[in-house]
């Protein structure tokens, strides 16, 4: 009887282990390397490195828009992780939406106070902070900016990707599979964001291009309740539409209202992307969706920001190269460019005072 108990015993670990194995494997944030990243620096393929660890222990200013869906969550988390592989002291803050500019201003003006030695902006409004970037960078203060766009010539660095590139690139999805005679909706997202107003240049270029069908559904912040109420109006005013081109927040919201739906539905494409796009990438409830691999440039953003304050040279421009995910090519994308850790919301964290050393 023994030998079969462990033999048993054997099978039964070898199964827990064989689990925990397909639990790792399967995981949202996969195991891949993400070092060296493909990136294009000031307009060439590069394979990107970080510091190994900083020089000394900086002291980095950190604001976001908000911190309402998953996209910043994942930025918030690779700014943290990458700032504490690299030892340096980062605070965090969010605005709560796109219509708190003021508060994005008041919350630079708290880390001026505490006298940080870069920051990191993913501003709200292209040229908001404009006035105050200039003074830091004659202050001698790194300005990197993240994700959003900053349209200033004050700015030291750009950890972004073109949102216009990422807007076309979607859109050629659409004409490449359903051709110009398509009836398109669009849902852009805030109006007055930065990144919104590159897509929609870019966008308005290939409408005229091809004669588009084009459907506007209006502007409104990135959340779900007013996402969920553009995309019901949308749906509701234009029944016929072949396809809905929108951001990640909309996106979401269509697919939830398609699946209460009778009869013919628009296909979907996001022009970037979050965890619930990923989510139904992996369903095959949308077609397609641009990445711009935020907790990337996220990451990126610190490095920089610790080269530049290290006197070392850095790219103006830089950012992860723009891919296309559609659910037969996702399993090939690295995951940690774009996720956070199941269970991560956002992180907030306020940046020490200099002269304290330890009193927020």
């Amino acid at each position: 009887m023994l030998p079969s108990i462990l033999a048993l015993t054997a099978v039964r670990h070898w199964r827990t282990a064989g689990l925990i194995l397909l639990m790792f494997v399967l995981s949202p944030v996969s195991a891949q390397a993400l070092w060296p990243a493909k990136v294009i620096a000031d307009g060439q393929p590069k394979d990107y490195q970080p510091v190994a660890k900083a020089a000394k222990q900086w002291r980095v200013c950190a604001l976001l828009p908000h911190g309402k869906d998953h996209y910043w969550w994942g930025v918030a988390w690779g700014l943290s992780e990458q700032a504490a592989a690299s030892g340096v002291e980062l605070g965090i803050y969010e605005a709560g939406g796109y219509e708190f500019g003021w508060k994005q201003l008041q919350q630079l003006q708290q880390c001026r106070q505490k006298q940080a030695d870069a920051y990191i902006i993913a501003a709200i409004h292209a040229t908001g902070l404009n006035a105050e970037i200039k003074q830091l960078a004659d202050e001698g203060k790194p300005v990197i900016d993240l994700i959003n766009g900053i349209d200033s010539p004050d700015v030291s660095a750009h950890s972004a990707v073109s949102f216009a590139e990422m807007a076309r690139l979607s859109l050629q999805f659409i004409l490449k599979h359903n051709g110009s005679g398509s009836r398109i909706g669009w849902l852009p997202g805030p109006r007055g964001a930065g990144w919104v107003q590159d897509a929609e240049s870019a966008v308005q270029q290939l409408k005229q291009q091809h004669k588009l069908q084009w459907f506007p559904g209006g502007y409104g912040p990135p959340d779900a309740f007013h996402q969920t109420s553009l995309a019901r109006a949308l749906i509701e005013q234009q029944p016929q539409l072949d396809w809905v081109l929108a951001n990640a927040v909309a996106i979401r919201a269509l697919a939830q209202l398609q699946a209460r739906a009778k009869g013919s539905v628009p296909q979907l494409v996001a022009y970037y992307s979050n965890p619930d796009v990923v989510d139904l990438l992996r369903e095959g409830r949308i077609a397609a969706a641009a990445t711009d691999s935020p907790v990337l440039q996220a990451r990126i953003a610190v490095d920089l920001a610790i080269r530049l304050l290290q006197q070392q040279r850095v790219p103006k421009h830089i950012g992860p190269r723009i891919q296309i995910l559609t659910p037969d090519n996702l399993s090939q994308y690295n995951l940690q460019q774009l996720l956070p850790p199941d269970e991560q919301w956002i992180i907030r964290r306020e940046l020490l005072h200099k002269e304290t050393g330890g009193r927020p």
